[in-house]
């Protein structure tokens, strides 16, 4: 009962979290290790190709190979709550630093607007850090509620955002270019990437030069960027004679301050489940899409704001690049204030979305890990209108929110946090595939390059080194991003300690629980013989277990003598990065289906009638109740009214799913919506007889009793005449007169539906 998407949209879904650093990684780089910084992000788009690699490994292994699955099969359940809370850090910081950076794009672009038109406005970086935050406050609420909701962005939604940046990314370029070649002064390169050329600011280099005051010092002359701080704070240097190993050192350090140019690769395990066949060709294709985009877009970026923008101006952009990238091109003022004002739309679609990501992201690691006990079922408890698991959603916005306000809308704060999570996430991430080679050795779809037989041993060389440099990296930023590293911390040992008494908690009340148990009988395939039923049974589809009227309404319409009654539940995998090899009964039949099928089966005892249960996986809740009843050959199913869709809007929804399934032979079914309150509203679904007003009748029986008189002998019957219509009809229609017809169409259907509907209606 799932539904698929090529590998384009999946491409295009990471892209939209993944390219969403290209907005502000390089002004935090720069402010970090001084203008050699674009190299070192170069460097991490080329690595970013070989972390990619340990999640499509994974990916074959595992049906979703995220983190939190993929460690606890490799080490076990404490490495495993450890690892999903350094990933939650990730999360918790991608929507603050998106949301401010996108504050700080519409800041820059009104600043500009109000000065070239003759009002100068040049706030302080207070104000602009204010106002910024302001805005990732609004972005922040504004997903919140969509999320509570259950309202979320489609694969369509994340293309038509790439389309729309890939069309901003070549302007870029291509402007960007000619500028270059018609400046000469414009036409330079980044200092090259060696340790005589790195000047870092104090705070990218932490305790280090306490703990290791002979390889870094500061720096004695003038800095070789202008600081964004104030001008006397000290810079510091890798200085000649401290030798070879310190300019490694050096080198790593910097590296450690651009790797969150690839943070996002999280969402390539997400979207794996989601991707049509075949999956492992396909997810090697959305990852090198992600790869070649990835590394042009965000590397071109910081190479393009050091060659376009002069030395003494870039600081002011610091936090907007891109922006400042627009403002220098060659061209008049209106041109290039315009292209600025579609890069803030596009940047802001974007980092937008990975706002609404993180949320949706940390809501389904935290489902997947409160459903294998480590979180209370409470957390997941869902709304009693939409639905949706709201106090998990409260729980990560509200944080979200202290993130922004404590930050104060300082991008540099949040980026150096927001490293800490990255790179640790991914650094144990890379120890758990290293470590399932040796404890499972089964053969696999894919494994990453470079590895050395030994007899019937394998030596994963590639993935050793993929592995040690990403604890290398993870292990200098503890002691360089000294707010990282508090931060990350203090809030990993909390969110552990949370999971590690709440799993006590949850497995002591499991225990005393009074809920009916029930047995799991896993089917790989759903049909009569398989369930046991007779032919044409009733479907209900509950998920509520508050909201259950509509079934009171099918056990009352029901002769449960003749047709069988099948309770059925949508199970939804949402893409989350916590993956998981199979299917497990756990991941099906959770606390909370436990307590819904309680509550059915106490009203199906209530009205004395038997009924058969079903829970069914799926991404897709229409998807899956569509198929379930064409599969079963259901006459009617019986469905409660959405809080999200009007009635009319679920019976269209539930009609395009059925005409999407490929099968000559599906059959058509009522589907009976229910209310809380008010009457039922019923639709058929699929091809049927209409239902026609009673003037239509009355003129179809005019049209055929003057047809008749005037064909006498010709035994016209009333079918003849809708017939000869329809196909009068279809010839207009295919004509010129087309739109006149649809025009005529939609008033006729506006002025019907804006009478009082009726009980009954056909879709």
């Amino acid at each position: 009962m799932l539904t698929f998407i090529s590998f384009w949209r999946a491409a295009a879904i990471v892209l939209c979290d993944l390219g969403s650093s290209a907005f502000y990684v390089g002004g935090i780089a720069e402010q970090a290790v001084g203008k050699a910084a674009p190299w070192f992000i170069l460097g991490v788009m080329c690595f970013s190709y070989a972390v990619r690699a340990l999640y499509v490994e994974s990916c074959a292994m595992f049906t979703r190979g995220g983190v939190y699955r993929v460690v606890k099969e490799a080490m076990g359940g404490t490495l495993a709550k450890l690892s999903v809370s350094a990933l939650m850090f990730d999360y918790i910081l991608t929507g603050p630093i998106s949301g401010v950076s996108a504050g700080q794009y519409i800041v820059g672009l009104l600043a500009q607007t109000l000065t070239y038109f003759g009002r100068p406005w040049q706030p302080s970086k207070e104000t602009i850090n204010f106002l910024a935050a302001g805005i990732a406050v609004l972005i922040t609420l504004y997903f919140w509620w969509r999320n509570t909701k259950g309202l979320h962005e489609s694969s369509d939604d994340a293309l038509r955002i790439m389309y729309v940046t890939t069309v901003m990314v070549v302007l870029m370029i291509l402007w960007s270019g000619l500028t270059i070649l018609t400046q000469p002064d414009k036409q330079r390169l980044p200092p090259k990437p060696v340790p005589h050329n790195l000047v870092f600011s104090r705070d990218a280099v932490g305790w280090m030069p306490e703990l290791a005051p002979h390889g870094l010092r500061p720096q004695a002359n003038e800095p070789q960027m202008a600081p964004a701080k104030p001008a006397d704070e000290a810079h510091y240097v890798v200085p000649p004679e401290a030798g070879t190993f310190w300019g490694l050192i050096g080198l790593l350090i910097a590296f450690g301050h651009s790797i969150l140019a690839m943070s996002g690769e999280e969402s390539l395990a997400q979207v794996n489940r989601e991707i049509e066949y075949p999956k492992h060709r396909n997810l090697m294709r959305a990852g090198m899409v992600i790869f070649i985009y990835s590394l042009f877009f965000t590397s071109l970026v910081s190479f393009f704001a050091y060659a376009i923008i002069p030395d003494n101006e870039r600081p002011q952009y610091f936090d907007n690049m891109i922006s400042g990238i627009a403002m220098n091109l060659a061209g008049p003022m209106t041109l290039k204030l315009l292209f600025q004002a579609f890069i803030v739309i596009v940047g802001f679609l974007m980092l937008a979305g990975a706002v609404n990501t993180a949320i949706i992201g940390s809501n389904g690691v935290l489902n997947r890990v409160s459903e294998d006990g480590v979180l209370a079922a409470w957390f997941r408890a869902p709304h009693k209108r939409f639905g949706t698991s709201y106090r998990i959603i409260n729980l990560i916005v509200i944080l979200q929110l202290a993130t922004i306000i404590s930050s104060r809308g300082n991008v540099y704060t949040l980026g150096e946090a927001y490293a800490f999570g990255v790179v640790w996430s991914f650094a144990l991430k890379g120890l758990a595939v290293l470590t399932l080679r040796f404890k499972d050795p089964t053969p696999r779809e894919w494994k990453v390059p470079f590895n050395l037989k030994l007899g019937r041993k394998e030596i994963p060389i590639g993935l050793g080194v993929i592995t040690t440099v990403l604890f290398l990296t993870a292990g200098i930023n503890l002691i360089t991003k000294q707010v990282a590293t508090i931060s990350g911390l203090i809030f990993t040992a909390g969110l552990f300690t949370l999971f590690t008494l709440s799993e006590k908690m949850a497995r002591a009340k499991r225990e005393r629980t009074g809920l009916d148990e029930f047995q799991i009988i896993p089917k790989e395939t759903i049909d009569l013989d398989v369930l046991e039923l007779r032919p044409g049974p009733v479907l209900v589809a509950v998920r509520g277990h508050n909201t259950l009227r509509h079934l009171e309404v099918a056990l009352e319409e029901t002769d449960t003598s003749e047709r069988d009654v099948v309770i059925m539940t949508a199970r939804i995998l949402q893409a989350t990065a916590a993956g998981y090899r199979e299917i497990f009964e756990e991941h099906l039949f959770t606390d909370y289906e436990q307590l819904l099928f309680t509550r059915v089966v106490a009203l199906a005892e209530k009205a004395g009638k038997p009924v058969k249960l079903l829970t069914v996986p799926s991404n897709n809740p229409f998807s899956a109740v569509v198929n379930t009843a064409v599969r079963l050959g259901a006459i009617r199913v019986y469905a409660g009214a959405s809080e999200k869709l009007s009635i009319e809007a679920q019976a269209r929804e539930a009609g395009d799913t059925w005409e999407r399934i490929d099968d000559p032979d599906k059959v058509q079914f009522e589907l009976i919506i229910v209310p809380q309150k008010g009457e039922p509203r019923r639709f058929q679904i699929g091809a049927h007889t209409p239902d026609l007003k009673p003037e239509d009748i009355d003129l179809i029986h005019h049209l055929w009793l003057e047809l008749s008189e005037k064909s006498p002998g010709a035994e016209l019957r009333h079918r003849d005449v809708v017939s000869m219509a329809l196909q009068r009809f279809q010839k207009e229609f295919e004509g010129s007169a087309k739109p006149a017809i649809i025009a005529e169409i939609r008033r006729s259907a506006m002025k019907e539906r804006s009478r009082k509907p009726s009980r009954t209606r056909r879709a």
